[in-house]
C-alpha cells in the first residue's frame, strides 16, 4: 500500500540520519583498533618526547646505579657489574610504564606488551649511549663508588643519553610508536571509564 511504503521510506531515512550522527559522535566506530592507531600518530611535540626520555631515564638510572652498587659490594668485575646494571635499568624502565597501564586498566599480558613496545627502543639507546661514555671515560670503569670520577662518567652518560634519546622518542611518538602506545592505551582506558561513569 502506498502509505506503508511511506512509511518504511520515513523508517528507512530515520535509521540513516542516526546512523551519520552515531558515527559522527563516536569517531572510528566500528574500527576502534584502527581509530585507536590513528590516534597514535601525528604531530610529536617536544614537551612529549621529553616527558618520555625522563619516563625511561629515571627507570635506567634507577637500575643501572643499583646494578653497579651491587657489582661493586660483591667485587665483580666490570663485564658482570655492567650487564646487571643494564638488565636492572631494562627491569626498572619497564617497571614504570608496567604500572602506568596497569593502573589504566589493563591486565597484566596485555600491558606488558604495551611497555615493550613503548620503552625497548628507547631504553636501548639510552643504555647504549650512557655504558659507551663511561666505558671510554678513561679510568670510570675502575673507580669506586666513593670517587667523584665514577659519578661524573656515569651522570654525564646519562645527560648525554637523554640529548640523544629525546629526539629518537619524538620520531617515534609521531609515528604512533615508542611512548605513544603507552599513552593512547592509558588515556583511552581512563576515557573508557569516564564514559561508564557519567553515562
Amino acid at each position: 500500500m502506498p502509505h506503508d511504503e511511506h512509511d518504511e521510506h520515513d523508517e528507512h531515512d530515520g535509521h540513516t540520519e542516526h546512523d551519520r550522527a552515531h558515527r559522527h559522535d563516536h569517531p572510528g566506530g566500528g574500527h576502534g583498533q584502527a581509530g585507536r592507531s590513528e590516534q597514535r600518530r601525528g604531530h610529536a611535540s617536544w614537551g612529549m618526547a621529553v616527558t618520555a626520555t625522563l619516563h625511561c631515564l629515571t627507570g635506567c638510572a634507577v637500575g643501572e646505579i643499583l646494578g653497579m652498587v651491587v657489582g661493586t659490594v660483591l667485587g665483580w668485575g666490570n663485564v658482570p657489574t655492567m650487564v646487571v646494571a643494564i638488565l636492572l635499568a631494562f627491569l626498572f624502565g619497564y617497571s614504570l610504564t608496567l604500572f602506568s597501564v596497569r593502573r589504566a586498566g589493563l591486565d597484566l599480558r596485555a600491558a606488558v606488551k604495551v611497555a615493550l613496545a613503548a620503552d625497548t627502543v628507547s631504553i636501548a639507546v639510552m643504555e647504549l649511549v650512557d655504558n659507551a661514555i663511561v666505558a671510554f671515560t678513561p679510568g670510570a670503569m675502575d673507580a669506586q663508588l666513593s670517587d667523584g670520577l665514577f659519578w661524573a662518567a656515569l651522570l654525564g652518560g646519562f645527560v648525554v643519553a637523554f640529548l640523544i634519546t629525546t629526539p629518537v622518542n619524538k620520531w617515534m611518538i609521531a609515528r604512533g610508536k615508542g611512548h605513544a602506545v603507552a599513552h593512547t592505551h592509558a588515556h583511552a582506558d581512563h576515557a573508557d571509564t569516564d564514559a561508564h561513569t557519567h553515562g
